[in-house]
């Protein structure tokens, strides 16, 4: 059996390559295996529209801040980009967003790939969304958690996030923002690296999260009945659970095998297959209809 970091290695180089313009000394023979699409593999939805996470004239902005908090589970301060919808006030309580970024980012990959804020300015704007908080941490929990050298050698780090994301980052928000803290009201969604460790922890943990999103998961995702042991469960609790992939994407077969249990067990979801790779496309119009389902 191959280790976690062999794993990590075959399958996330599309995400690193993403994040610099070097290529990897050697392309894994997974990334060049056939793509197999069955009659389920299609888009659940259409695209954007031209300039959905641009910013635009509408009306106030959100801001976004990079704060530090104390991780206990690493042992240092760490940091974390935070999203305040237009408008924010300590004298209203908002739902959060927990995003989490691949194996080759940081706490700012969403915000360089995707545009955070205006997105969600705008589907504010337009009343598409519900005025949210949005968190972008960062999922690599070790004292040096910058996405320099062998990227892949962090990949224990990811795991280890499970406990810092539960017992540091949600707590620090919590005490710093006014929040809506409940399970009903906070989401958790990640691409790639991410988008596994958003399934590996959101489905494990629906007492704390009742809405995931994973966006072109990666071979860090766990078998989906040891996922979804208790499918019943999961029906109840789950508000949201959306799973997409774009078709030219060579980690595609890991959220076709999550899509197929889900199906074979009855549990709702949406299951969303688009034109794209392993890219920010896919991920900012995944994000845009995540962000509009989501604390309704």
């Amino acid at each position: 059996m191959k280790s976690l970091a062999s794993l990590l290695f075959c399958g996330l180089v599309a995400s690193l390559a993403i994040t610099t313009a070097q290529e990897p000394p050697t392309r894994p023979r997974e990334l060049d295996a056939p793509i197999v699409l069955g009659p389920d593999d299609k888009p659940a939805y259409p695209a954007p529209p031209e300039g959905y996470n641009k910013p635009n004239d509408k009306g106030p902005r959100g801001k976004l801040e990079m704060i530090e908090y104390d991780s206990k589970v690493v042992g240092t301060k760490r940091k974390m980009q935070v999203y305040t919808p237009p408008g924010y006030t300590a004298d209203q309580k908002y739902p959060v967003l927990y995003l989490l970024h691949g194996i080759g980012g940081d706490e700012t990959e969403w915000q360089r790939f995707v545009n955070v804020d205006a997105l969600i300015d705008n589907l504010i704007h337009d009343k598409k969304a519900e005025p949210m908080i949005v968190v972008m941490p960062n999922g690599r929990a070790q004292k040096d958690d910058r996405p320099v050298g062998n990227v892949f050698a962090a990949a224990p780090a990811f795991a280890v996030f499970e406990r810092d994301l539960l017992d540091d980052v949600i707590p620090a928000i919590d005490s710093r923002y006014s929040t809506r803290a409940d399970r009903e009201h906070r989401a958790l969604a990640g691409l790639s690296m991410g988008g596994g460790q958003t399934l590996n922890f959101g489905l494990t943990h629906l007492d704390t999260f009742a809405w995931i999103g994973a966006f072109s998961a990666a071979p860090n995702t766990k078998p989906p009945a040891e996922l979804v042991p208790d499918p019943a469960k999961a029906t109840k609790e789950l508000k949201l659970l959306m799973i997409t992939c774009g078709n030219k994407d060579g980690l595609i077969n890991f959220s076709q095998g999550m899509h197929a249990y889900l199906k074979q067990h009855k549990v709702p979801h949406v299951w969303h297959v688009d034109g794209h790779g392993h890219d920010a496309t896919h991920w900012g119009h995944a994000l845009r209809e995540f962000a509009q389902r989501i604390f309704r």
